[in-house]
């Protein structure tokens, strides 16, 4: 019986996110199976969530709360976007629906990438942004950030990742997120931070004193 629900029905994330509760969890929680023990909501017939909160945590809690009530396990979301300098932290909790369609990667870069056609390198700054939420069944809740600061490229490159991945380069790099293999994009990434940080209470939500 699955012991943690991902609040998401998008695979590279629970990929993304498995693995990197694989790394953080792992010295705390012997034994624990990650495939077997950490489900998508996909696994269970919910409804979507209205993500109607006008901050990246007040989303994340929205869907873990939903996810946690529900199915009565500890439920864990996350709520990421793009905040881009020049645009005044724009599109922000809108990055996935940038373009209209909610999760429409490839039309959501299109559009970013013509808003930013005649800005010059110089104030191409952007960050990704994460807030990662943990609810138990019994009402406790925890918030963890983080964030992953670098310029925007002028078109997509790299297979890997999802999202705005191919045009983020983190600040010190010269490969873009999408270049980058998913050891290293875990290491640095902004939902990364926010899980590790976040991992000492999913730890404490399965029974593991740390």
């Amino acid at each position: 019986m699955p012991r943690l629900v991902l609040a998401t029905r998008n695979p590279g994330k629970i990929v993304e996110l498995r693995a990197i509760l694989t790394e953080a969890l792992g010295r705390h929680v012997p034994g624990l199976d990650v495939e077997r023990d950490v489900v998508g909501v996909d696994a269970y017939d919910l409804p979507d969530v209205v993500e109607s909160g006008v901050t990246f945590a007040e989303n994340a809690l929205l869907k873990a709360r939903f996810v946690a009530e529900r199915t009565g396990l500890p439920a864990v979301a996350d709520d990421s976007g793009l905040t881009v300098d020049v645009l005044g932290g724009a599109p922000g909790v809108f990055s996935a629906r940038w373009a209209g369609r909610h999760g429409d990667d490839e039309a959501n870069l299109r559009l970013l990438l013509a808003q930013l056609s005649d800005v010059p390198d110089v104030h191409r700054g952007a960050a990704f942004v994460c807030a990662a939420a943990l609810v138990t069944p019994q009402g406790e809740e925890h918030v963890e950030h983080g964030r992953l600061v670098g310029t925007l490229e002028r078109a997509p490159r790299g297979d890997g990742g999802f999202g705005y991945d191919p045009v983020l380069t983190p600040l010190g790099y010269r490969r873009t997120c999408a270049e980058l293999d998913p050891a290293e994009k875990n290491a640095i990434s902004h939902r990364g931070q926010a899980f590790r940080a976040l991992a000492p209470h999913v730890a404490r939500a399965l029974g593991v004193v740390v």
